[in-house]
């Protein structure tokens, strides 16, 4: 990249393909004579766009060249102007060199190696060789130490070296730096800071980054620390966002912005307590209606409910209270259009046959433990399907048991 803010360019097609079928992509990969976009690469997504008015789905490198997608073919020789997504772009940028400067100064100030990087849709973040984590008081240092670099304005430069330069011995990379003769060597340069071999775009000068919010930590992957950031233009969106809710928890909670935090906690503890009634009240309540069905003359050989607002437990203790094998159960709790779980409880020769069935019924899984088939579902509108197989498979199975005798 040689402008990274170049916006637009004339350029002309030499290559125009078809996309095999298969690719996650449709319509034609095409390749100019020169291009604006952006490829992905470095740990940059790619750029978006328009080529004449088609928009450009996707850009992505291949055997060393720029490969555009865009849904419909452009004849080879077409004289095209490309545009680039500015808006993209220029957050790309923003992030990218950002991600430069915090990497050059958590090395410098903390020896906190960057293993990897990803630039997200909202929030970025730095992979730090950090294996004890980052104390607090570190990323607030390193949060003012950077925006301490750009308040100086420091200027970002390219150069393009030859492989075996001896300038190349003082830049900073994690790939192995070829030594032969081929292609030139891309190295991003902030002055007095940082050297860097990257194929991504980036600002031109530290002042053009605004801002670096440092948001938090956490644990990464094989022992490494995760730094989450933001740069420029996507602090004004977070802060924004962050009113907006702020404004909207102060409307529902009915106190300032400083009492959100306690009053939350209050109303966490109590809803708590409430649920530990409910479900105190919920076990009496499946004991006393499992008691209720006991007393029934005769005892119905099936039977079934379901309840919104059970769960597992409360069907366990309804067949537990019942405890007697000669009912057959279908019990189901959770949303009876959608989602929730069953249980079925009952002559043993029976659950084992239908559970697989009621499973498969159910959209669901389940498994056979202490003569109880209980599971998960994904489809308890179709509830009534398994009380119809159930009453059937009860059906046959008296009428073998009577056939037999």
């Amino acid at each position: 990249q040689r402008n990274s803010y170049l916006r637009n360019l004339k350029t002309t097609v030499v290559a125009c393909n078809p996309i095999v079928e298969g690719s996650a992509y449709g319509g034609y990969e095409i390749i100019f004579d020169d291009t604006v976009l952006f490829p992905e690469g470095g740990g940059q997504p790619d750029d978006r766009g328009l080529v004449g008015d088609a928009p450009v789905l996707r850009v992505f490198r291949k055997d060393g060249k720029a490969v555009h997608v865009v849904q419909s073919p452009i004849a080879v020789g077409t004289e095209v102007e490309m545009k680039v997504d500015w808006n993209r772009r220029y957050d790309h940028m923003q992030q990218h060199s950002g991600q430069h400067l915090i990497t050059a100064v958590a090395e410098k100030e903390f020896g906190f190696i960057t293993t990897s990087w990803s630039l997200g849709e909202d929030v970025s973040f730095i992979e730090l060789d950090a294996p004890k984590g980052v104390k607090a008081e570190d990323v607030q240092k390193l949060e003012s130490l950077v925006n301490e670099k750009i308040s100086q304005c420091l200027p970002l430069t390219v150069s393009l070296y030859e492989p075996g330069s001896e300038e190349l011995k003082a830049v900073r990379t994690r790939l192995k730096l070829p030594d032969g003769e081929g292609d030139v060597i891309r190295v991003v340069s902030i002055e007095g800071v940082d050297s860097n071999t990257c194929c991504g775009t980036h600002v031109s000068n530290l002042s053009h980054l605004q801002m670096i919010k440092l948001i938090y930590t956490e644990k990464g992957k094989q022992g490494k620390t995760n730094l989450y950031f933001l740069v420029g233009n996507r602090i004004l969106n977070y802060v924004d966002k962050a009113v907006r809710r702020e404004k909207a928890i102060t409307s529902l909670l009915k106190c300032g912005p400083d009492d959100h935090v306690s009053l939350i906690e209050k109303l966490n503890k109590s809803l708590k307590m409430a649920n530990k009634n409910l479900l105190s009240i919920l076990r009496d309540l499946a004991v006393a209606e499992a008691k209720l069905l006991k007393q029934q003359e005769p005892l119905p050989a099936f039977h079934t409910f379901h309840r919104r607002e059970a769960d597992a437990e409360f069907m366990a203790i309804f067949a537990n209270e019942l405890a007697d094998k000669r009912v057959l159960l279908f019990l189901t709790c959770g949303d009876e259009r959608g989602c929730g779980q069953f249980l079925i409880s009952g002559p043993e020769n029976i659950i084992s046959a239908v559970g697989p069935k009621v499973c498969e019924l159910l959209d669901g899984k389940g498994f056979l433990k202490h003569g109880k088939f209980q599971g998960k579902a994904n489809a308890l509108s179709k509830r009534n399907k398994v009380e119809d197989l159930l009453k059937e498979t009860m059906t046959f199975d008296n009428k073998l048991v009577a056939d037999k005798a």
